[in-house]
């Protein structure tokens, strides 16, 4: 087998050492159980209008609600910019140097700055466009997909730990906070969570409102940081101790930031739906 001189070995690793951090890949820090937890009651959220439709597909769209992080999966280098936000790269709150019209942001910062940052909150415009399309065409089973995708999106837009640099603590010194947190903590409490979403409301502009949904969970993300080391005082391992203390920490952000994904699931389904020209929808 041919192999490198040491000089080059050396380089070459530490070039695709480096390639992690020029390419970086953010976890699945909502894990597939708070997605379908956020889209099964986000259907409760719906009007009547079109709560039928949606209810006889709850079992299609927890499915395929994580069509897109299984996209992630295989498709990293083309879709891992759709799954963050990396707010702290564009300065401190409330981030005002970042246009929210794409165009603009493209011209002040480029395309690769941006895709390098992530472009969660235009992804989330972009299926709010597609589904009302679809909605507009009748395109039932493309509705169907759509509707689950776009939730997806718009779940992970409150994760806190899609809006970061930091995306898995490991600046920090506490990698995998996100999984403990997004993950865990929900598989291990979920079954005890009061959730309870607001009805869905119409969206002026989705993307907008998924940009002020990204800024809204970056506020957490410091708490959880803090929590994270406080359970952890005192532990050797990651006990159930440790997750009782996390959870009693921090059991209030992860509700809330459920509730409102729910909230904000509903709100752009029924957004697409209005701006669709409120089509009848199928029975199923």
């Amino acid at each position: 087998m041919f192999a490198l001189p040491f000089a080059a070995a050396v380089a070459a690793g530490a070039g695709a050492f480096l390639s992690l951090f020029a390419f970086p890949s953010p976890a699945r820090a909502w894990g597939a159980n708070a997605e379908r937890l956020v889209a099964g009651k986000a259907v409760e959220t719906l009007p009547p209008d079109i709560r039928g439709f949606f209810e006889a597909n709850r079992d299609f769209l927890s499915r395929h609600i994580t069509d897109p992080l299984d996209l992630l999966a295989k498709e990293p280098q083309n879709e891992r910019r759709n799954h963050y936000l990396f707010l702290d790269h564009y300065g401190k709150f409330p981030f005002d140097t970042l246009p929210q019209d794409y165009k603009t942001a493209v011209g002040k910062f480029s395309k690769a700055k941006l895709e390098a940052s992530g472009v969660l909150p235009w992804q989330i415009g972009v299926y709010s466009q597609k589904l009302t399309a679809a909605m507009r065409n009748r395109d039932w089973e493309e509705v169907r997909l759509d509707a689950a995708a776009l939730a997806s999106y718009v779940a992970q837009a409150h994760d806190p730990f899609h809006t970061t640099e930091n995306f898995d603590g490991h600046l920090s010194n506490q990698t995998g906070v996100d999984s403990r947190f997004g993950s865990n903590l929900i598989d291990r409490f979920s079954t005890f969570f009061p959730m309870r979403p607001n009805d869905a409301t119409f969206l002026r502009d989705p993307t907008d409102h998924a940009f002020d949904d990204c800024m809204f969970a970056h506020a957490s993300l410091e708490s959880i940081l803090l929590a994270d080391r406080r359970a952890r005082e005192g532990l050797s391992d990651f006990t159930d101790d440790y997750y009782d203390r996390f959870y009693n920490l921090t059991g209030a952000i992860l509700i809330r930031q459920l509730s409102d994904a729910a909230s904000d699931v509903g709100s752009y389904w029924l957004t697409a739906w209005i701006n669709a020209g409120r089509p009848q929808l199928p029975p199923q």
